[in-house]
């Protein structure tokens, strides 16, 4: 199918698809999304706006055989905290409002998914999350769970993004289809964990039409100066201290536990050998997240460096020019 094709819209098809409800047979029956360039720019300027509050929002689209297709994106006026939202009456309202206009202009996608931001701490689904997320599957499959991190995503100079789908209760995945490790927090360690294995996550792909295109571009050259005026060194400053203290906090963990099995205390018994296989993963899982919280500013710094160098070519002339002219003396 291509991407001009993706914006058409087949009523008896996607009606065809509601009633048949493949999802119901096979709980990973959805396996991709495809997210249009205008949902995923509505979606990251939202959470850019939200700081450190999260945000939430809903998603307008369509299913195909075994993919989600989000066409557009929009906000929910909902109270924010930096650990959740808050959806009150009034953002029902306003939800079952914008669609029920959208479709008077002719807008005939229904809602598939929501979407939410968890500021500088990944992008998985929590508790509540999920509780959200198997609520809507249970009484408004099809539905997906979109997350951002705004605040990882101007650090890393990449949209981090994440896509998910909740299993049916008391279904048990194969252990290689839990979401993927990622760096989360101290304090979100234990919500992970415990949640990490009643979901799981969609490839994700975006396209865009030439109409699309052609405004990214004109974006592009209106505001090109903002990659030159800005670097994630500065705008992301607080996100990278957190991130440290983060960090050591983990390698003290990491080192205590290690200390207390001591390796004069290892025997040949399974239970020690399994507490050792687990110290040393955790040793090592960190060990990464160390690395990769180092690459980040490096990063930065060589992005500046480049700007310095590019655009301050004839400043360094000149000023090499000045020190080599010699001076005079009467």
């Amino acid at each position: 199918m291509s991407e001009e094709e993706l914006y058409k819209y087949d009523e008896q098809k996607q009606s065809d698809i509601r009633i048949a409800k493949p999802w119901d047979r096979d709980p990973q029956y959805f396996k991709h999304i495809k997210i249009s360039a205008n949902a995923l720019l509505k979606m990251l300027r939202h959470a850019r706006k939200g700081g450190n509050m999260e945000i939430m929002g809903m998603l307008l689209g369509k299913v195909e055989i075994n993919t989600m297709i989000v066409m557009d994106a929009f906000a929910l006026p909902v109270e924010g905290t930096e650990t959740r939202v808050n959806a009150h009456a009034q953002a029902y309202e306003y939800m079952a409002a914008y669609v029920e206009l959208a479709k008077q202009v002719d807008r005939k996608e229904n809602v598939i998914g929501w979407y939410h931001s968890h500021p500088g701490y990944g992008c998985w689904l929590s508790g509540i999350d999920v509780g959200t997320q198997m609520l809507n599957q249970q009484f408004q499959d099809p539905f997906v769970a979109i997350v951002i991190d705004p605040v990882r995503t101007v650090s890393t100079g990449k949209v981090d993004i994440g896509a998910f789908r909740c299993y049916p209760k008391n279904f048990k995945p194969d252990e290689g289809l839990t979401p993927e490790c990622q760096t989360i927090p101290m304090n979100k360690i234990e919500d992970f964990g415990v949640h990490c294995k009643k979901y799981y996550a969609l490839s994700i792909s975006y396209f865009k039409s030439e109409l699309d295109a052609y405004l990214l571009e004109c974006l592009g050259n209106k505001y090109w100066y903002n990659t030159l005026g800005t670097t994630s060194l500065t705008t992301n400053s607080d996100y990278t201290t957190r991130q440290i203290s983060d960090l050591s906090e983990r390698l003290e963990q990491t080192e205590t536990r290690l200390t207390k099995g001591g390796t004069t205390k290892w025997t040949l018994s399974n239970d020690h050998a399994a507490d050792k296989k687990q110290h040393q993963e955790s040793l090592a899982k960190v060990t990464g997240d160390c690395a990769k919280a180092a690459i980040e500013p490096i990063t930065g710094l060589m992005a500046q460096i480049v700007k310095d160098t590019v655009f301050n070519l004839n400043k360094s002339k000149q000023q090499t020019n000045n020190h080599n002219v010699p001076s005079t003396s009467r």
